[in-house]
């Protein structure tokens, strides 16, 4: 059996490692990937010579996918939590600690907004069990439409939007309810009698296990373990293209004819390869957006007197370049024993790539400068490393979740294709690397048919 991977992420790579392992050495395995690298939109950089995350840095505990894969790989020993420590909100020139018991910065009540929006909001918030609520289950709005109106506009700028953007580099008017917050959307659509007890009711139960977790030395041990294990062809810096379907499966240069085929690419890039095969799914594709971003990383001196939290994110409207830092040797003890004390500043929000446009030296400054005004703190880096990431997030906007059913009912009514990707199911590194296996198993299945 001969099956191409297209694209080399977190989802490609799990879908090939997927197909390897039921396969075994009978797969013709190709892994094509357009960059000069494997890994996608995970990268693992060298900062005063140790290793740094340039992408996303850690994921979501309570999702079993990223250990299990650390289990399976044998790289247990390289599971990490952070230390505990609780970021800031920067919000009207001061800082501010995050707010507990909200739902991705959604308050369940006026007391965890205290000291972060202005009384009238306060007010207001304690005031909306008292007005009623026109929700009618399937609905889906903008995370803005829905929290600005029950709860006011400094909530969603103050609050909810410093969060979106660590997940989506999003707006809240970019993200929809239903795709980014399905347990909110589940408790209105059981009937919730207000934005208050539908939050309550979606907040998930108290507990103490680590709410995230991280790899000690960077993605690229995990990416590098996934390729061995898969063992593939690889195609490096190369573009696939001229999709078409043929009587032994699928045709697609550069590779060939293939049995089956994995689609884990962007959502622009998996429009245009559908196009000529799928119509009605690539129209649906090419909706889903996509938002930019860059991290700087900042090597300090191993004795600035950082903050002891793990980041400071920055509300919307403020005068700041960047929108949030990750104090990590903070955050993660592991990089606490490091020579230099790491800092990440991230910049980008969805609808304003200009600051990409910036030189490597402009951003730089920028993370400096910024950072010196949220702490106080004026530093000149050791030395610091910048990553741009051009269409690096979705945006999940109302409605998403019928614009992949439409992807997915068309793809899967098609023989030997399989789809994997942020764009479907979450942004997150689990959900990715969800994605991959369902693709796998989804051309397995067809095998067995």
């Amino acid at each position: 059996m001969r099956v191409a991977v297209i694209g080399a992420g977190i989802s490609g790579l799990v879908a090939a490692y997927r197909l390897r392992a039921a396969l075994g050495a009978g797969l013709e395995l190709v892994l094509v990937e357009r960059r000069d690298r494997i890994g996608g939109t995970l990268h693992t950089g060298v900062l005063a010579g140790g290793p740094v995350d340039l992408g996303a840095e850690a994921f979501v505990g309570r999702r079993p996918e990223i250990p299990a894969l650390l289990r399976e790989l044998g790289l247990e020993d390289q599971l990490v939590h952070p230390s505990g420590r609780r970021p800031l909100i920067w919000s009207g020139g001061a800082a501010h600690p995050l707010p507990t018991g909200t739902l991705m910065g959604i308050p369940a009540d006026a007391e965890s907004m205290a000291g972060l929006v202005d009384e009238a909001t306060l007010r207001q918030i304690a005031a909306e069990p008292d007005r009623p609520l026109h929700w009618t289950p399937g609905d889906d709005v903008s995370v803005a439409d829905l929290v600005a109106e029950r709860f006011g506009a400094q909530v969603v700028s103050r609050s909810v939007e410093p969060l979106l953007g660590g997940v989506y580099a999003g707006l809240a008017n970019s993200i929809g309810v239903r795709s980014a917050l399905p347990g909110l959307a589940a408790a209105l659509d059981a009937g919730a009698s207000n934005l208050s007890e539908a939050v309550s009711r979606a907040l998930p139960p108290p507990s103490t296990a680590p709410v995230f977790g991280g790899i000690r030395d960077g993605y690229r041990v995990l990416l590098d373990a996934l390729f061995s294990a898969a063992a593939p062809e690889l195609e490096i810096d190369t573009t696939a293209q001229d999709l078409t379907r043929t009587p032994r499966g699928w045709r697609l240069a550069p590779v060939g004819e293939c049995d089956a085929i994995v689609l884990a690419t962007p959502a622009p890039v998996t429009a245009d390869l559908l196009a000529p095969v799928l119509p009605e799914a690539a129209r649906a594709t090419s909706r889903i957006e996509l938002s930019s971003s860059a991290v700087v990383a900042l090597a300090l001196p191993a004795d600035t007197p950082l903050p002891e939290n793990s980041g400071i994110l920055v509300a919307t409207g403020e005068s700041l370049r960047a929108k949030a830092f990750t104090l990590s040797s903070r955050k993660w003890p592991h990089l606490a024993d490091r020579a230099v004390a790491i800092v990440r500043a991230s910049f980008g929000r969805f609808g304003d790539d200009s600051l990409l446009a910036l030189s490597d030296a402009e951003l730089v400054a920028a993370a400096t400068e910024d950072l010196a005004t949220v702490t106080g703190i004026s530093v000149q880096p050791v030395t610091a490393a910048v990553q741009r990431w051009r269409g690096g997030l979705p945006q999940y906007a109302p409605g998403h979740a019928d614009l992949v059913s439409t992807i997915e009912s068309a793809v899967g009514a098609v023989p030997g294709l399989a789809l994997a990707g942020a764009y479907l199911h979450g942004v997150g590194v689990p959900a990715c690397a969800a994605s991959g296996t369902a693709a796998a198993e989804q051309i397995l299945a067809g095998q067995t048919n």
